[in-house]
């Protein structure tokens, strides 16, 4: 500790001269998760949808009143011709299309199958899915009611006739609501931790390569690890402010669900934000100016916290090889962890294999910052 106070009292002081970085540090990860968490919306709702109805009937009209019933599709468009139609669907404007034949109500009438077209703007497959998704079960649900209203007509009751041979009860855990907001928010503090603190951190040492005051560090007697872990602890205690700043709005703004033990998270998170700072130190010590230190803690921290996490993307989604390949990130495990706590509401037994590797990662990166900053001194 004789030699770390030093450091620590030394790099106190500089972020304590420099408040705007310490203010943009804080708070520009609040603002950030205020964007994503508005911008990255995975519900598909209010979609535009266009209607050619050449039938014009009674029974095709209230197809399409299935639809606007459900308050996921927005009828803004009906146009009289197919190509008026395909038109509004290359523009943009429609995301759907349905073509009603003529002959419609007089097919179902008859007891036939009327078939309708679809159209589907697949630019974003996912949203494309999910359309696809809801147009087939108002199909089902529409073709239920034709069923029942005949058969009521019969004087048939729907116990005798439509009664199923399987019934499915859906129930959905951990996210019954289906938000984004819960999927997106909780993970996005996991992504912000790991975007900041060590943006900072491999600043530390680059800093003071540039303007050359390292040199009073490579001739004092202080060591290697002293001084890693004296600069360490002074951006850990900056990041987990930021990590309370956004549970903070995470929990009070937005409304975020937490099914789990927050004291118990506050504690697993400390590895986590240590690791952040660490790998940030470890890109200082092998990097000579500030832009590129910038630049390869952003590739090592942001884009693989983004992609390789789970934050967005199921992990067993992707090829075998990035799933391998996302074991080297720590966002993994952390948000791993998050999604335990806040939307699965499990306890430590579950989840304290995630909170082993990361405390072993977090270990290995400081120490590893340490013998390479001991390289350069030597």
């Amino acid at each position: 500790m004789n030699g770390v106070l030093p450091i620590l009292k030394k790099e106190l002081r500089e972020i304590w001269r420099d408040p705007y970085t310490l203010g943009i540090a804080l708070f520009l990860p609040l603002i950030l998760l205020f964007l994503f968490a508005y911008s990255l919306n995975l519900d598909v709702k209010n979609i535009p949808l266009a209607v050619v109805d050449m039938d014009n009937s009674a029974e095709s009209r209230a197809y399409v009143q299935a639809f606007v019933n459900t308050d996921k599709f927005n009828l803004k468009y009906y146009p009289d011709k197919p190509e008026e139609a395909t038109r509004l669907l290359d523009q943009g404007k429609a995301q759907v299309v349905i073509l009603i034949p003529t002959g419609f109500a007089q097919t179902l009438l008859g007891g036939g199958e009327a078939a309708v077209q679809t159209l589907v703007d697949g630019t974003f497959p996912t949203s494309a899915r999910v359309v696809q998704s809801y147009v087939n079960t108002i199909n089902d649900v529409f073709t239920a009611r034709l069923l029942a209203d005949h058969f009521a007509g019969l004087g048939v009751g729907n116990n005798e006739v439509l009664a199923p041979a399987v019934t499915a009860v859906p129930r959905v855990r951990y996210n019954p609501a289906m938000k984004s907001a819960n999927l997106i928010v909780p993970g996005l503090i996991g992504v912000l931790l790991m975007a900041f603190p060590p943006l900072l951190s491999a600043l530390a040492i680059v800093r003071e390569k540039e303007t050359g005051s390292i040199q009073q560090i490579f001739v004092s007697p202080v060591r290697p690890a002293a001084f890693i872990v004296g600069k360490l602890i002074p951006y850990g205690i900056i990041a987990y402010i930021e990590l309370l700043l956004v549970l903070l709005a995470a929990q009070f703004w937005f409304r975020t669900p937490l099914a789990g033990n927050l004291g118990l998270f506050l504690l697993a998170s400390v590895p986590y934000v240590i690791s952040t700072v660490a790998i940030g130190l470890l890109v200082s010590t092998v990097t000579r100016t500030q832009l590129t230190a910038m630049l390869l803690a952003l590739v090592l921290t942001f884009m693989p916290s983004f992609l390789f996490s789970g934050f967005l993307f199921p992990l067993f989604t992707m090829p075998a090889v990035l799933q391998i390949y996302s074991y080297l990130f720590p966002a993994r495990y952390f948000i791993e962890i998050t999604y335990d706590v806040f939307l699965k509401g499990v306890g430590l037994k579950v989840w304290l294999s995630q909170l082993l590797i990361l405390s072993l990662y977090t270990a290995a990166i400081v120490a590893l910052a340490g013998m390479r900053f001991k390289k350069k001194v030597g």
